[in-house]
């Protein structure tokens, strides 16, 4: 009897001891009242500001996160660099000559060439889209300036972006190719202000750059108007950007150590990179903020199973080199899952999954632990974004956490791209739906190593 008692009073304890420092609920709603991603986005965007690839900006911005990652009590935390081509914004004018004289709001492409300093004045052809200028026979593009037009509209999961993305992507150099002198395209946004959406833009091997702008909505609109009027148009453009050769990039990467090396990696992060029109706050200073700050909140909690290693990419926006870099050098360590925030600041409304038969059982958890947040279960098509992609398509385990893009192409590569266009609320509703995710994907008993034996 006696021995029974001091089992029954022992219970309590041992009920204690087995209780999961990690547990999803707990950490997610917690997340919700903590203002570390906040302070990331608030204090990158004030003290660094645009980030360019390759650029004296980007560079100060990762000795800046080396200092925050560490001061927020991440481990080996350091910089790996690599080279990039390095390329600089110059003077970017443009004007109606005729039939109505009138200024237009452009800005110039992401490796765009240039026009003479004194700038290039032609007639303007236009085309609807990226498909009827490949079908124009070059003589009626040749030593003229082109304008192509695209109609892309908002969707919740920015799926029109990957479609209408052609006409930034290879209109410059399709238009090139037929002898155009210069290009302005109709900037990839869905907004209907003055402000022009930049991007880079890709030039295939052995065709001679060319100057090539995006004009915001409301001048794409005015230069249709006038070509549907069927009155020539002529164009003049100062669009004087540079290649400047190798400059240096670089990833900074930290971490917070497992218990279990065999476990394998889980890989999170955003790019730190910016285009330098904004401040480069939805995209992504708020990514880097959002994956560290859940990051913190498990290693807050105690030592997760397997390691999380957070990494803020440099330059994803000229082609995820910093992503390519990271793939290169670390492909042959176990990486158990993957996962990137790069889709601004607005509440995570969706999850999707891309796991290898062994993490099946994660998808019941995630949908458990995710639902409060009001984030439905998706299709099971992760990708891990841009710079973590490479490791999916590997055969990595992906997941990604789906925000609501509604407004994202309004605001993405433009001077609008300011902290003030991020809501503290659904920062931390992203935050707490991370935490939940990483309490669960760090700690999972399962084998989530392709091949390997935990």
């Amino acid at each position: 009897m006696q021995i029974q008692r001091l089992a029954l009073l022992a219970l309590p304890f041992l009920l204690v001891a087995a209780a999961p420092p990690h547990d999803p609920a707990k950490l997610r709603d917690a997340a919700l009242k903590d203002d570390t991603a906040w302070k990331i986005t608030e204090g990158l965007t004030t003290e660094i500001g645009p980030r360019l690839a390759g650029s004296p900006e980007e560079a100060r911005a990762r000795d800046w996160a080396v200092q925050k990652l560490k001061s927020l009590g991440f481990k080996n935390v350091r910089i790996e660099t690599f080279d990039i081509p390095g390329w600089e914004r110059g003077e970017e004018r443009g004007a109606i000559v005729a039939p109505y004289p009138q200024p237009v709001a452009l800005t110039a492409l992401g490796y765009s060439g240039a026009t003479p300093p004194q700038g290039v004045e032609a007639p303007l052809v236009a085309f609807p889209n990226v498909a009827a200028l490949q079908a124009a026979p070059a003589d009626q593009v040749k030593g003229k300036i082109v304008y192509v037009g695209n109609e892309m509209r908002a969707t919740q999961d920015g799926s029109s972006y990957g479609y209408f993305g052609a006409v930034r992507r290879s209109a410059p150099s399709i238009a090139s190719q037929k002898g155009a002198l210069a290009i302005v395209i109709r900037g990839l946004g869905t907004d209907s202000h003055r402000v022009p959406h930049t991007g880079t833009t890709n030039f295939e091997p052995g065709v001679t750059p060319i100057a090539a702008a995006a004009l915001s909505n409301p001048d794409a609109d005015q230069i249709e108007r006038i070509v549907a009027d069927g009155k020539p148009m002529t164009l003049r453009l100062v669009i004087t950007p540079r290649a400047v050769g190798p400059r240096q990039s670089g990833n900074v990467i930290a971490e917070v150590p497992g218990s279990d090396p065999s476990a394998g990696i889980v890989a999170i992060g955003g790019h730190l990179d910016s285009w330098d029109l904004g401040t480069g706050a939805i995209d992504d200073a708020s990514g880097v903020a959002i994956t560290a700050a859940a990051a913190k909140q498990i290693m807050d909690a105690g030592r997760p199973r397997r390691t999380i290693r957070v990494i803020w990419f440099g330059s994803e926006e000229i082609g995820g080199l910093g992503g390519r870099a990271y793939f290169e050098r670390h492909k042959a360590e176990p990486h158990a899952a993957v996962g990137e925030s790069d889709f601004g600041a607005d509440r995570v409304w969706r999850f999707e999954t891309k796991l290898n038969p062994a993490a099946a059982p994660l998808v019941g958890r995630l949908e458990a632990a995710l639902s409060p947040l009001g984030i439905a279960k998706g299709s099971g098509s992760a990708s891990a974004g841009a710079d973590l992609g490479p490791w999916v398509r590997a055969g990595t385990n992906g997941i990604d956490l789906d925000q609501d893009g509604s407004r994202y192409f309004d605001i993405h590569h433009t001077a609008d791209d300011t902290l003030d266009k991020i809501d503290p609320a659904q920062l931390a509703q992203n935050v707490a739906a991370w935490t939940a995710m990483l309490a669960i994907v760090a700690n999972a008993p399962e084998t989530l190593v392709a091949g390997a034996r935990e």
